[in-house]
């Protein structure tokens, strides 16, 4: 009777808590959340004023009392207040779509290597939004759960989870991470890294956005024969009068090149730790890569060229890790092993038999 009125009255919820972008999937609906991890803050009457896709359309146009901030940086909480906040603007965004009449149950994916500190922050934060049960999954092993890999069973299966904050190499076997490596090296550092670059050369600043717009637009692994083009609008460095430039994707690649060969390199060390078998099992299926990353133009082609490995780029890598959560909630008895975190026996006292 209790389990069945939890059903009528309550849809669970997936998240992917992601450094750039935040994704809530609901039960039994799909997808209904993606919005920018961005939180205004007037610190004048320390009040949140906007959460999500309206703060970031503030992103470094607000004056000096208005901030608008990201509250996770490199995929972990660095402002639990922050964060808690935005979890419950989304949770309830969710509750009125839905009717929930009872906190959800909560699937958070987290980055994998997480502290149990950094992971009590996350389900505080969850739980003080409203969750009634609270339970983490690492992004890697989300990620494969949502791009079907087989990863309850006995054979090996590697993602590569290239998110805004980390990057995520894990090699999966029977409900467990075999081998993984966390790189603190992902979209975030590439628009760094493109900011940086276009000052260098053409003493020019960018912003953050515009940068992130023209790493979607020319972002590459290997040369593009022609090279594409794009306009660039900033700040002459020596003028600081308003300049437009002309920049290439082979700009872009320079620009990107030595943190693509980080991440390479990273997938390499995993690939030298996984035992025999598994690799062995690797090679047959391939190696999948997810989230926004993966989108860069001919990269699953250099780490194929670089590994001798077969290499996919999943069916809708930017939701790969939310519809994994959404995955573990439609069966929680079968994913049960792959949850993380002390709210698991609790969970289960939930789930139908």
């Amino acid at each position: 009777m209790f389990k069945s009125l939890l059903k009528r009255f309550s849809h669970d919820i997936g998240i992917d808590l992601g450094t750039a972008n935040t994704l809530v999937y609901i039960q039994g609906k799909g997808v209904l959340v993606r919005e920018p991890s961005v939180v205004a803050v007037n610190r004048k009457t320390n009040t949140v004023i906007a959460v999500g896709t309206e703060a970031e359309i503030m992103y470094g146009r607000t004056p000096s009392h208005i901030d608008a901030i990201r509250p996770l940086v490199d995929g972990v909480i660095s402002d639990f207040e922050i964060t808690e906040e935005m979890l419950k603007y989304f949770l309830q965004k969710a509750s009125a779509q839905n009717r929930m009449l009872m906190g959800p149950r909560v699937v958070v994916g987290v980055p994998s290597g997480i502290t149990n500190v950094e992971a009590r922050a996350v389900m505080d934060a969850a739980s003080h939004a409203g969750a009634r049960a609270v339970f983490l999954i690492e992004e890697p092993m989300a990620a494969a759960i949502g791009v079907g890999l087989p990863v309850t069973e006995s054979v090996g299966s590697m993602i590569v989870d290239i998110g805004g904050g980390t990057t995520d190499v894990a090699v999966i076997s029977m409900s467990g991470v075999v081998t993984s490596k966390n790189i603190k090296i992902a979209g975030d550092h590439l628009n760094v890294a493109i900011i940086h670059y276009i000052r260098d050369v053409y003493q020019l600043a960018i912003g953050e956005k515009t940068a992130e717009q023209t790493k979607k637009e020319l972002s590459t692994a290997i040369v593009e024969t022609p090279p594409l083009s794009a306009t660039v609008r900033g700040r002459d460095l020596a003028t600081g009068l308003p300049r437009e430039i002309i920049i290439t994707s082979t700009d872009i690649l320079y620009a990107i090149d030595d943190s693509i060969r980080v991440i390479i390199s990273g997938i390499k060390e995993v690939l030298e730790k996984t035992p025999p078998e598994l690799v062995s099992d690797i090679y047959k299926s391939g190696m999948y890569l997810a989230g926004g990353g993966s989108l860069i133009r001919r990269l699953d082609e250099r780490i194929s060229r670089e590994t001798g490995m077969k290499v996919i780029v999943s069916e809708d890598p930017l939701t790969a890790v939310v519809r994994g959560c959404g995955q573990i909630l439609e069966d929680l008895s079968k994913y049960k092993l792959v949850v993380l975190g002390e709210e698991l026996q609790y969970g289960e006292i939930l789930v139908e038999e």
